[in-house]
């Protein structure tokens, strides 16, 4: 005859039995408990990461448009006493045109003004640049680290662990002496942030508003006007393509062409900017996802400067 457990021996045994699924059901829920825990923690992290990244750079934006002001009103009153002083005495010294015999007055060179981004230059010297599209989110400083081009892929300005990153500029791309062709790299942010909003460029109406750049570096303010707007890729080193990542410097009238030519051709619609052999360009990518290593691409032309800058150290 099979041998019965008595009742409290049975509630014991069976309370032992389902000792272990409820062990593994506590454990499950610690770990569901410890990883919404992590997730919340890098939020937060995030967050003030991106606060005290964006209280930075108004503050640097706010130095620069104090300068700007400055320079501005400085102008006027240059200007106002210029004019005040020709009324009297002829300052300008006069040229004659050697085609037409006529004197002509040359006008004086330019004033050199503060440069409104000095204290972002001076407090990192990893900044090249600083890149500003009117109208757009793009306003930030463009970070060149040649020893490490990766280095502000993930960090901010203060070289603090950001998820949003820094402009960069591509590390054979060269102010000084100046590369026909300047590559700047930012993230797609979902945000907008960086270049989240560079897509926009494919609407026609949109490149008709934001047109101009404008790259502020140590020696003078850079302007430019978007000439192609396209797709691509990055490609494997055996594709026999057009890359446009790998167009830093024209030397000759073919490497200008080939250049040329091949963004005019991909552009996704004529911007009626043209260029000749000679011209600087300022070229935005990001990644796009239409295929694998894709990449939205903006050049733009360099056109007549802004002004000329002081030395840093005045």
């Amino acid at each position: 005859m099979a041998k019965q457990l008595h009742f409290p021996h049975f509630l014991a045994y069976n309370k032992i039995m389902k000792t272990p699924k409820q062990i593994l059901s506590i454990l499950l829920g610690a770990l569901g408990a410890g990883c919404l825990i992590v997730v919340c923690v890098i939020i937060v992290k995030n967050a003030l990461s991106d606060k005290l990244a964006k209280d930075t750079l108004d503050a640097l934006r706010s130095s620069a448009q104090a300068v700007e002001i400055q320079n501005a009103a400085e102008s006027v009153s240059s200007a106002k006493g210029s004019l005040e002083t020709e009324t009297s005495v002829n300052v300008i010294s006069p040229e004659t045109d050697s085609a037409s015999g006529e004197t002509q007055e040359t006008p004086p060179f330019p004033q050199a003004v503060d440069n409104p981004y000095r204290d972002s230059f001076l407090a990192n010297e990893d900044m090249a640049a600083w890149l500003q599209i009117p109208g757009t989110n793009v306003d930030y400083p463009v970070m060149w680290t040649p020893r490490d081009e990766n280095y502000y892929l993930y960090r901010d300005f203060e070289r603090n662990d950001n998820q949003n990153g820094s402009l960069i500029l591509d590390t054979d791309s060269c102010l000084d002496p100046l590369t026909t062709n300047l590559i700047i790299h930012g993230h797609n942010m979902q945000s907008g942030e960086m270049f989240g909003n560079l897509t926009e460029y494919e609407d026609p109406e949109y490149f008709e508003d934001h047109r101009q750049m404008i790259l502020y570096t140590e020696e003078r303010q850079r302007n430019y006007e978007v000439i192609a707007v396209f797709r691509s890729q990055v490609y494997k080193k055996s594709d026999h393509v057009f890359k446009f990542y790998k167009f830093f410097q024209a030397d000759t009238q073919e490497e200008f062409d080939d250049f040329y030519e091949n963004i005019k051709a991909l552009s996704l619609y004529d911007t009626g900017v043209t260029a000749q052999f000679g011209d600087r360009f300022l070229t935005l990518s990001t990644c796009v996802y239409h295929v694998e290593q894709g990449r939205f691409v903006v050049v733009a032309k360099e056109v007549e400067g802004g002004d000329i800058y002081l030395p840093l150290d005045e």
